[in-house]
């Protein structure tokens, strides 16, 4: 049984079915209110930089680094989606990127897809974007280290609740997973704060109009779009280059001894983020992530659309 190695990314098999179909149902909910909150908010200036944010985001978490003990770690970015585009948006943008994940590179499982979401993407955005809020209007210096503490305390926040119903599965006893959840995730936080940090720093420096609640005061210029689009498109270069070794809940699923619970995908379109018939390869991991900024990229300005549609 295999499934690709990216932090927190749940298999098939570590939860059970309860668990898995209240994820679900939470998820449901609070995308429901994304949904209608976006609705009333999005403007249609900021539907490309949605794109944009997705792409990056999605390409940022091919580049696993490492963190002591032969572990390795990667962005989420539901932090740094929801500083940039508000919460509701942000909160859209990383379920667009988990479900392409899942679906077409076979990253995480798809009856636990609602876990996923709800602890890498939802919980992220709000404890991301309810700290920013709080230092609104404060100096940059503030404001960028109450940034990096919301990005990794973010992460937290997903490993906790990872911790959590892999304890209501079954799978492991509460009080050894938390402690090594939550020990593997602080170091792997730190990676997120510090990419965050620089990301927020950059926009504010060349474009601190795009930060803000999200509403159509946030405009993106073309060329500025196109900026990001190829950033994304030189981060998907590097992937080759990103550590091996097993990712936070991979090292934990391995030294508690459920690893072999997980179960793999039954169906195979891109597994592995290669292409099937370009092999193991650089290459084939490189045209992969290419395909997947495209593809992520496309869904979420084809939602962002069809909820703009709707205002």
């Amino acid at each position: 049984m295999h499934y690709s190695p990216t932090p927190l990314h749940i298999p098939d098999g570590f939860l059970n079915l309860v668990v898995s179909l209240a994820c679900w149902a939470v998820t449901a909910v609070i995308l429901g209110v994304a949904i209608s909150k976006t609705n009333k908010a999005l403007g249609e200036k900021q539907i490309p930089l949605m794109g944009v944010m997705a792409a990056f985001i999605f390409a940022a978490q091919m580049i696993n680094f490492p963190v002591a003990g032969g572990t390795s770690g990667h962005l989420l970015g539901g932090a740094l989606a929801a500083i940039v585009l508000g919460p509701w948006a942000g909160m859209l943008v990383m379920t667009a990127v988990i479900a392409v994940q899942a679906l077409l590179f076979q990253d995480g499982g798809l009856l636990v897809m609602g876990s996923n979401i709800l602890n890498m993407g939802l919980v992220t955005a709000a404890i991301g974007y309810g700290l920013y809020r709080s230092v609104i209007g404060q100096p940059k210096a503030v404001k960028l280290t109450v940034i990096g503490f919301a990005a990794w305390l973010s992460v937290l926040a997903g490993a906790l609740l990872t911790s959590l119903q892999l304890w209501l599965s079954g799978t492991s006893q509460l009080g050894i997973v938390i402690p090594a959840m939550l020990g593997v995730h602080a170091l792997i936080g730190l990676g997120e704060a510090l990419i965050t940090v620089f990301a927020v720093a950059f926009i504010m420096q060349t474009r601190p109009d795009l930060l803000g609640e999200g509403s159509e005061s946030a405009k993106a210029s073309r060329s500025w779009i196109f900026a990001g689009g190829a950033i994304a498109l030189l981060v998907v270069l590097l992937s080759p280059f990103a550590s091996a070794d097993p990712d936070g809940l991979e090292r934990v699923a391995m030294d508690m001894g459920f690893i072999n619970a997980g179960q793999s995908a039954p169906f195979k379109l891109i597994p592995d983020y290669t292409i099937p018939f370009l092999g193991n390869t650089a290459l084939s991991t490189i045209v992969a992530g290419v395909v997947g900024v495209i593809v992520v990229g496309a869904v979420i300005i084809l939602i962002g659309r069809g909820v703009k549609a709707k205002s």
